[in-house]
């Protein structure tokens, strides 16, 4: 079951993508849609990254022991003062090992 799920999610995942990059079809979004996509992005990756850095073991983990929380905020610093992806990604990783071994 859970494999035919797998494909069908990926079957209609490639439909929606196929529609909008084939030439042919006259399919053509607003500006304003454009702009609510946009959002879609971060939206998705907060969803995904929420849980993985603040819960443990079923419960909400905003302590200072918090490996993840540590990485994260070493990740957003590097990417705001650095801007490379590079350094932000070493940066935070290195941060979130250090961490994981201070506690």
């Amino acid at each position: 079951m859970t494999i035919v799920t797998i494909l069908l999610l990926a079957c209609v995942t490639f439909g929606t993508r196929y529609l909008f990059l084939i030439k042919r079809l006259p399919i053509r979004l607003s500006s304003d849609l454009r702009l609510l996509l946009s959002f879609s992005g971060p939206g998705v990756l907060a969803a995904i990254l929420a849980p993985i850095l603040l819960v443990r073991n079923d419960q909400l983990q905003l302590t200072i022991s918090n490996p993840y929380l540590w990485g994260a905020v070493a990740a957003i610093v590097a990417a705001w003062k650095s801007g490379n992806i590079y350094w932000t990604v070493g940066i935070g990783m290195l941060v979130f090992i250090g961490a994981g071994q201070l506690f």
